[in-house]
């Protein structure tokens, strides 16, 4: 029991960017919002789920339906709730009455993908597990279904990174049929979990809807990428990045304003945007929601001293032991359950303290003074997988720096639930920068 209680401290650990993150700050205050249950990751994926609503990607009634029968902490009836409502919602936009109106067609399978992507997030355990692959491809379908239906239709694109055998996978969405209208243009990246298509609901349909242009990516470990190619993340993000920054300059020259080109980092993406960015002088902005410092820092920080110890010694066979034993006991909290189990999926390995080891490549500090545009860095008052990193990444910054404390309703990790908020506070910045 001893192992099991300081095991806890893991949850941040293993957490990374995902929006199950504690509810709570560091004194202790109460959730700002009326909690779903009383599983905290669990109350965060719902919050997931609802706010896609805003954008067509849900329905406030059948996610609540699907709540109402989860079981607090239970991954199969997490995964096997939403499974069901995706696979209903799926027979409903296949409906024939809904190929005459593309705004039925395009709600329905946007609704349909999104709760498939919810089935996603509690199945990553045994990487032989062949819905790791099934779900994925029928949120897919689904999405591309819904793009297709767009008053200006989402165009996937395969983008090469070159000296690479890296393929960067990224969705373009255009804000005027005007073939001669150079518009600001977005570029968004998730990224621990979340997915390109659960960019265009956080972003583009804001942007689209603002006279943007946007176009989301995935790379290495990242949910398509790391399917499809094998690949888990990689620290030198440049190299994922710039090739988009080059499509949208040439390839989308004739309808992009090369003077209002920004780059978004969302939760975990606020490290890949950063170093990015210091590669890549063409960008006008970049917006960090939020800001992160060093990976390895803010987990080495939340292990218990005990665990730390052991693997800082080198003691790698037993930290990992003595991680998976709790984990195939069942002995862990959810947030650190998932985390483990998502986190060696992303990163590509079945080693714990290989996990860290690969996270001690991810800081800015060496590059940081490269970044020469202004930068937007979130931060949020509920924010405790890196505390005081935005802060951090800002003093760096200096004055080439905003930063913007989300407080309160709007606090949670990455705005979760307060997307309104999060994005008016992001195209007030803009409208003031560029």
């Amino acid at each position: 029991m001893k192992h099991t209680t300081s095991m806890g401290s893991l949850i941040a650990a293993f957490m990374l960017c995902s929006p199950g993150v504690k509810a709570s700050n560091e004194t202790g205050d109460s959730p700002p919002t009326f909690q779903l249950g009383n599983d905290t990751a669990f109350n965060f994926e719902y919050l997931s789920a609802l706010q896609n609503s805003l954008s067509g990607g849900s329905d406030i009634s059948p996610v609540l339906g699907a709540v109402r029968n989860i079981k607090p902490g239970d991954f199969d009836s997490y995964h096997d709730e939403f499974y069901q409502l995706a696979n209903a919602t799926k027979i409903q936009a296949e409906d024939p009455g809904n190929s005459y109106d593309p705004i039925n067609v395009r709600g329905s399978w946007f609704s349909a993908s999104h709760y498939y992507r919810r089935a996603d997030v509690y199945i990553h355990r045994d990487w032989n597990n062949p819905l790791i692959n099934a779900v994925w491809d029928e949120q897919t379908a689904a999405f591309d279904k819904a793009i297709a239906a767009l008053p200006i239709p989402g165009k996937r694109v395969q983008i090469p990174s070159p000296g690479s055998n890296i393929t960067v996978e990224a969705i373009w969405y255009a804000a005027s049929e005007d073939s001669t209208a150079k518009l600001p243009t977005m570029i968004v990246g998730n990224g621990f979990d979340a997915s390109q298509e659960d960019a265009y609901h956080y972003y583009c349909a804001s942007a689209v809807e603002r006279g943007w242009n946007c176009i989301t990516y995935e790379g290495p470990g990242q949910n398509t990428v790391r399917r499809t190619q094998d690949l888990g993340f990689i620290p030198e993000w440049e190299r994922i990045a710039i090739p988009v920054v080059e499509y949208a300059l040439s390839e989308q020259a004739h309808v992009v304003d090369q003077e209002s080109l920004v780059l978004v980092g969302h939760s975990f993406g606020g490290y890949l945007a950063a170093r990015a960015a210091a590669f890549e002088p063409r960008l006008s902005a970049v917006i960090l929601v939020g800001g992160v410092w060093d990976l390895y820092a803010g987990f080495s920080a939340r292990l218990p001293e005990e665990l730390l110890s052991i693997y800082e010694a080198g003691n790698a066979t037993q930290f990992d032991d003595r991680v998976l034993s709790l984990r195939d006991a069942g002995s862990l909290p959810t947030e650190a359950t998932w985390g483990l189990d998502y986190g060696l999926w992303a990163f590509n390995t079945h080693s714990p303290s290989e996990f860290f080891d690969l996270s001690k490549q991810f800081h800015i500090e060496d590059v940081i003074h490269r970044i020469n545009m202004p930068v937007f860095v979130g931060d949020a008052e509920f924010e405790n997988i890196f505390p005081g990193q935005p802060r951090k990444v800002k003093d760096a910054l200096g004055i080439r720096a905003t930063l913007h404390e989300f407080k309160g309703v709007a606090g949670y990790h990455c705005q979760t639930g307060a997307q309104q908020e999060l994005v008016r506070t992001i195209f007030a910045w803009l409208n003031k920068t560029l």
